[in-house]
């Protein structure tokens, strides 16, 4: 019981991270339609600058997080105005070596920056500490940790899919033009979009860091990860995306718990046997043959 309460509890509210931070790319591959894959860069940077303002200028946790996930959100109105405004008609092949090209940069630059090594956070003392459940004790932080991301992931899945700022989002990626000529500003429609995924993947990058700590190489490092959960909930379906991250949450933390010689083995089994069940999205009917 001790065990079963352990893969449940720690590989839950590993999935909810694990999720927040792919519904920033949810946002931006599979609405926007861009193929993002410097995603996890904007995770890492949020992390970084959370731990610095903590660190460098003594700001408090409370104000230190929303400070960073602000500041990257900013910083992707500004990436997506100078560089990815140019990748939108492009084709798949340029977006991908963008993008990655991105990466390497952001990580050459924190690791000028930071040093090399993995850059510890450090929790305020009301997040530290066990609860007792009885069967076992469970990490306060993950409990706090674990309600956010359900409130933001459940914020989120409002807006896009009982709002009409989801509805005008799809129009746009859809028919840009016909969206122009009804009124939508698109240009602006899809800045704020891409800084909201921005901030997502920030907020991610900032929960998670007690758990995957924050390094120069996260922006690869964990990106099999976020695009696992991507590819097998579909293009921009954000209840599939819970879904799987729970999913890959519950499997990675059951794989390494009871057979960690296998490492991330059992992830990889997951993905090839999703992807054949259903190829277009865990939640869509599969194509006729």
């Amino acid at each position: 019981m001790s065990s079963l309460a352990f893969i449940l509890l720690y590989g839950l509210s590993y999935g909810l991270i694990l999720c927040l931070i792919a519904l920033g790319l949810v946002v931006t591959m599979g609405l926007m339609r861009v193929i993002n894959l410097a995603h996890g860069a904007f995770s890492a940077i949020g992390g970084y600058l959370a731990i610095g303002l903590m660190q460098q200028w003594g700001w408090p946790y409370a104000v230190a997080v929303p400070a960073a996930v602000l500041s990257v959100a900013a910083l992707g109105v500004l990436a997506e105005r100078t560089l990815y405004v140019h990748l939108y008609r492009r084709s798949d092949l340029d977006q991908v070596l963008v993008t990655v090209g991105v990466n390497f940069v952001v990580i050459a630059l924190l690791t000028m920056l930071f040093g090399p090594n993995i850059v510890q956070i450090e929790l305020p003392a009301y997040l530290k500490g066990n609860f007792d459940l009885g069967i076992r004790e469970f990490e306060r932080y993950r409990l706090v940790a674990g309600a956010i991301c359900a409130v933001v992931i459940g914020a989120l899945w409002w807006v896009f899919e009982r709002t009409s700022a989801g509805a005008r989002l799809r129009a746009a990626v859809d028919n840009r033009g016909m969206a122009q000529a009804t009124g939508m500003n698109v240009p602006v429609l899809f800045s704020a979009t891409f800084a909201l995924g921005c901030g997502l993947a920030a907020l991610g990058g900032v929960l998670a860091a007690p758990i995957l700590p924050i390094e120069p190489m996260w922006p690869l490092k964990y990106l099999v990860l976020v695009l696992v959960i991507v590819a097998l909930a579909g293009h921009g379906q954000v209840t599939a995306s819970v879904l799987v991250a729970m999913l890959v949450g519950l499997v990675e933390t059951a794989g390494r718990y009871l057979f960690p010689q296998f490492g991330a083995f059992f992830i990889y089994l997951l993905l090839i046997g999703l992807m054949v069940w259903r190829p277009d999205g865990l939640l869509l009917r599969r194509r006729a043959a």
